[in-house]
């Protein structure tokens, strides 16, 4: 093709044979070449990209450590299959060992590549994971034509949000409804217990799964002075409701049924779940997305000897 010319390299996708097909890939202002068959697309060799050339290398310094999550993936999907869930919980820390192994990976090729186009489209991802202070500084590392790009530019604007709600701070009161219609704002729940505000949704499988590890912290500490809010990113009532009922989700919930506009989770900057911010009893933001055993190690920290 040509005739056509970008401001910026991106990231695109090849469709062909009716969405049969697919090969994603950097497009960028230079003689470009896939290589390939058709039957096999999302195998095809792109050359002529200077930018898919150092996506190609980063994802080969990936590889070892993604083919190494996928197979215990499969080890813990058996293990919670079979109903052993020592061996579960053991591959599940593996995975979570795995994941931050990955994003040191991708860590180091943004440090290291600050003047790439590949680092966007992996800092947008990071960044769910990334302190406000942790952002801002890897955003100031870049290089000036890449701080220009579209998602840099967005990323900047959910800093600003980021601020808001850091540790440290006091947590910004909000109101939404419970499954009933009453309006719930989180200043009625705060000033008498540790507080998590949780973020989830009936159609999050990863919500689901943390599901069971909250409830034990909340069934363990609940009477010791601690309690969940949790808001619901759902669209159907009826869906919401039948979930928290099927996963014994016996605390305070609000949603206002609008998905990703939710606006709890926009006002928190929440743009995956689960997530979730831990108050203490002034209403402080003293930790953030704590899962599984770091949850309650947390909350057994806080509120053990109580």
């Amino acid at each position: 093709m040509k005739g056509e010319s970008l401001e910026y390299p991106e990231q695109v996708v090849l469709i062909t044979g009716v969405d049969k097909y697919r090969l994603s890939f950097f497009l960028e202002n230079s003689d470009i070449t896939i290589t390939g068959r058709l039957s096999s697309l999302s195998n095809a060799i792109v050359t002529g990209s200077k930018t898919q050339d150092e996506y190609n290398a980063l994802n080969q310094s990936q590889l070892p450590v993604i083919l190494n999550y996928t197979a215990r993936v499969k080890e813990y999907q058996a293990a919670d299959k079979s109903g052993n869930k020592s061996l579960a919980e053991e591959k599940m820390k593996e995975i979570n060992e795995l994941n931050r192994e990955r994003e040191k990976i991708q860590i180091d090729f943004i440090k290291s590549h600050p003047a790439s186009f590949v680092t966007p489209s992996i800092l947008k991802s990071l960044s769910n994971n990334m302190s406000a202070a942790e952002l801002e500084s890897v955003i100031n590392g870049l290089d000036s034509s890449v701080a220009q790009t579209p998602i840099i530019t967005s990323l900047k604007s959910r800093l600003v949000i980021l601020k808001q709600v850091e540790i440290g701070l006091k947590a910004p009161d909000f109101i939404q409804s419970d499954p009933k219609g009453n309006s719930v704002a989180l200043s009625s729940l705060t000033g008498r217990n540790l507080l998590l505000i949780d973020f989830w949704a009936s159609w999050c499988g990863p919500c689901r799964s943390e599901n069971p590890n909250v409830v034990k912290v909340y069934n363990e500490f609940k009477d010791k002075g601690f309690d969940i809010l949790g808001v619901s990113l759902d669209r159907s009532a009826a869906d919401w409701t039948k979930a928290i009922a099927a996963d014994k989700l016996a605390w305070t919930h609000v949603s206002d049924l609008q998905y990703w506009n939710n606006t709890v989770a926009r006002l928190y900057g929440v743009n995956s779940i689960p997530a979730n911010f831990l108050l203490d009893r002034n209403g402080i933001i003293i930790a953030k997305n704590l899962r599984g055993e770091a949850l309650y190690s947390k909350i057994r920290e806080l509120l053990g000897d109580n």
